[in-house]
């Protein structure tokens, strides 16, 4: 049994990594904002080895009380997420992605803590030639476009990881997720949004064209990618891509998403103009591929979930918890 941290374990996320390191008997430490108390599939708090201590990763003393000696692995997923974030608070986006994770990095040196750093496909930015492998080059738009905020911060944030690698010897290992999709998210992004929509009898929302393609990531592979992450020695050092290679426009999802949930009253989508949504100075990606190779060759992950599938079960999940029916949704591209 390891002592492990999962800094925002509350998120979507990092409720189901809690979840999966609690079934394999692991003694877990929750450090987040608060509880997630609507969602009544989440009940961490009955499990004896299960501990909550909240707070914000920019304050490094409310941090030092879940970073102590003693602890194995922290998994660092706290982090501001979400279009409307990067654009309407991108300071905030910054901090928390960059201050957060270097007081986690410290607190881990500190104490002799494996890290293992949650990051995105956001790091590529709009590299035009997919699909990106792990040291592939990054390419974004100008510094006075807040909509790379969020980019930014989480590449910083690795470079900060990779140089205690190398200045410290810190044990660290980068995983970074392709739009992970599944049950718990947030109703403002594509999936889980267009879910919500439909199920709540609304048109889910076709941003543009809808030709923009990704590669959607059930949760569960995501966690399973994590793990092996954790487990392996061989990962110390590196960073691995988790994400489907199957690449899937953002319109075919959206018709699946309709397809599945049959809803008599819910048809077709809603189309909606990215530039009216966000500005003119948003930049949508059009194209957003992994190349996962290393992550099947070096740690043995193999995706499980095909999205038709992982759609169903997100369709289920949502059925079977009203609760989340009634969340607010989001616009998200």
């Amino acid at each position: 049994m390891s002592n492990v941290v999962v800094t925002g374990g509350y998120g979507f996320i990092g409720s189901h990594l809690v979840s999966a390191l609690l079934d394999r008997g692991d003694s877990v430490t929750v450090f987040d904002f608060a509880k997630n108390t609507r969602d009544t599939s989440i009940d961490f708090d009955r499990h004896p080895n299960f501990r909550f201590v909240p707070g914000d990763v920019t304050d490094i003393s409310a941090l030092e009380t879940a970073l102590t000696a003693g602890v194995d692995t922290v998994f660092h997923l706290a982090a501001i997420v979400g279009v409307r974030n990067y654009l309407d608070d991108p300071l905030r986006v910054l901090d928390v992605n960059v201050t957060g994770t270097r007081n986690v990095l410290e607190l881990s040196h500190r104490h002799g803590i494996r890290v293992v750093f949650a990051s995105t496909s956001e790091v590529f930015g709009k590299n035009p030639n997919p699909p990106f492998a792990e040291d592939d080059d990054r390419v974004l738009g100008s510094t006075r476009t807040a909509r790379w905020s969020y980019s930014t911060s989480k590449a910083m944030a690795e470079h900060l990881v990779f140089a205690m690698h190398t200045a410290r010897a810190l044990p660290v290992t980068v995983v970074r997720y392709f739009n992970v999709y599944g049950p718990r998210q947030s109703p403002i992004f594509v999936i889980s949004q267009s879910i919500h929509r439909i199920l709540n009898g609304h048109p889910p929302l076709l941003y543009d064209s809808g030709d923009q393609t990704r590669c959607f990531t059930y949760v569960d592979d995501a966690i399973a990618g994590t793990l092996l992450a954790s487990e392996s020695n061989a990962a110390i050092g590196e960073a691995f891509n988790i994400g489907s290679m199957t690449e899937t426009s953002v319109r075919d999802a959206v018709a699946l998403a309709l397809k599945i949930a049959n809803v008599d009253s819910v048809s077709s989508a809603e189309a909606v103009d990215t530039a009216a949504q966000y500005g003119a100075s948003y930049e949508d990606i059009p194209r957003r591929i992994p190349d996962s190779t290393k992550a099947q060759r070096e740690l043995g992950w193999r995706l499980q979930v095909d999205i038709e599938e992982g759609i169903r079960r997100t369709i289920d999940w949502a059925r079977a918890n009203p609760w989340y029916l009634k969340e607010p949704a989001g616009n998200q591209p």
